[in-house]
């Protein structure tokens, strides 16, 4: 996405839309897994889990995440 335009988030029409990566439950990078406006008072976010499509689900504080630890 390197000089690329953001799409403009089509909800609150101020934000840009960013991609999120993740990685699945093996390990392999998850590219474009979310897109989350930049705008925080907006929360518009997509998501993809298992194939299914997610929009507007709640956004949490991750100030409090504690990683899982693997074995």
């Amino acid at each position: 996405m390197e000089n690329a335009t953001l799409p403009k988030c089509l909800k609150c029409g101020r934000g840009d839309l960013v991609p999120l990566s993740d990685f699945g439950s093996q390990g392999a990078a998850i590219h474009y897994k979310a897109w989350v406006c930049t705008t925080p008072d907006c929360g518009f976010n997509i998501k993809i889990r298992n194939g299914d499509v997610f929009i507007n689900e709640p956004i949490n504080n991750g100030a409090n995440y504690v990683p899982r630890i693997r074995a």
